[in-house]
């Protein structure tokens, strides 16, 4: 953990758990303008002290400080496809160094069309403008189009949605995805339609609310009664060692870090209800580490399968609520960023859905049972 994620967690437990609050936290306003598309022929030039560098390593830090549009994976594909010249010469080495006084041409060509089929899905949407949508997802909806799920996925539904106003992203015009919420998982999503905003999204959340200004809060149903009113679990993930279909709590040489901050909001019995907050966002983050504490997500047959019997000290009304659940119980419920081009505070809020709440209605009631 490192020394901020250790100060807040320190903070927490000394006050009890401080609330997960949705809104974004005080800080300055980004003294840094926006990013601005790149369109055309963009031209450079080889200062002094940048003589000898890497052509790719130039570029990003040129087109950085110009703040464009052009990620480093973007200008290695552009160099590589020979849309880069260096002193009129056509160059597709990205390793090539750099004379000074050199002149450098980008050609950034028009975005090119999605390979991906538009789908007309419905979209829950909670904001749009030219540069990013926010989403509801609901639960079963994949978020990207993968073996197994080519069709009727979140990507399908805003390739229609979105149309022409998608202006590419990585070359393609296709919704930028910055985040992902599993299939079976509910809440709120963010999708970037232009490159500058999707490299601004991105940037966001690979700090994940360290330095900058994202803040995600999920809700989630866990088997038993957590000790304490608030937590973090800090153990590294990585793949599992035999099924590699999940994740696991592995060393830290084989695995990467991952803290999730956590805060009961109500005890319901044999289960609890809680909120998570992210430190970092590995894959299935949340389920992995509470079954690593030895709470589960209700409903989680990947994480959770050895809890099955709990269901037992369920009331009839709660049992038949954890069935229809069909999931896990966790909800994408708060997201708050600045917006990478505006610069506008956005936060928004999304209610757990119905069959969430009706879980934790039916749960409170058991909990009322047993304890009376």
């Amino acid at each position: 953990m490192n020394a901020k994620a250790k100060s807040r967690a320190a903070r927490n437990a000394a006050s009890g758990g401080a609330p997960l609050e949705p809104a974004l936290p005080d800080r300055e306003p980004a003294e840094r303008p926006p990013l601005v598309a790149a369109e055309g022929i963009v031209d450079f030039e080889v200062g002094v002290g940048q003589a000898g560098e890497r052509l790719d390593r130039f570029l990003g830090h040129a087109a950085d400080e110009r703040r464009l549009a052009l990620s480093r994976t973007r200008l290695k594909a552009l160099i590589e496809a020979g849309m880069v010249a260096v002193d009129g010469l056509e160059t597709r080495d990205p390793a090539a160094k750099l004379a000074k006084g050199a002149k450098i041409a980008v050609v950034a060509p028009p975005a090119e069309e999605s390979d991906v089929a538009g789908e007309d899905l419905p979209l829950d949407i909670v904001f749009e403008d030219d540069c990013l949508i926010v989403l509801n997802k609901p639960a079963g909806l994949v978020v990207h189009p993968a073996p197994g799920h080519s069709q009727g996925t979140l990507v399908n539904a805003l390739i229609r949605h979105c149309g022409a106003s998608l202006s590419g992203v990585g070359g393609v015009k296709r919704p930028g995805i910055v985040h992902r919420l599993d299939k079976d998982t509910s809440g709120l999503i963010v999708v970037a339609k232009t490159d500058a905003a999707h490299q601004g999204l991105a940037a966001l959340f690979a700090d994940h609310g360290r330095t900058g200004s994202l803040v995600r809060e999920y809700r989630a149903l866990v088997w038993g009664a957590l000790e304490g009113k608030a937590g973090s679990v800090d153990a590294p993930l990585g793949r599992h060692s035999r099924h590699r279909e999940k994740m696991a709590v592995v060393s830290a040489t084989r695995g990467r870090e991952a803290v999730t901050h956590w805060r009961l909001e109500e005890p319901l019995g044999p289960a609890s209800l809680i909120a998570c907050r992210l430190e970092t966002g590995r894959t299935h983050q949340i389920r992995v580490h509470l079954a690593h504490i030895g709470h589960p997500l209700l409903g989680d047959s990947v994480y959770g399968a050895g809890f099955k019997t709990k269901a037992s000290q369920l009331s009839d009304g709660a049992r038949l609520a954890l069935e229809a659940l069909g999931r896990q119980a966790l909800h994408a419920a708060t997201l708050g960023f600045e917006h990478p081009i505006t610069g506008e505070a956005l936060s928004f809020a999304s209610p757990p859905p119905d069959d969430f709440t009706r879980l934790v209605k039916a749960l409170r009631e058991t909990g009322d049972h047993r304890g009376g």
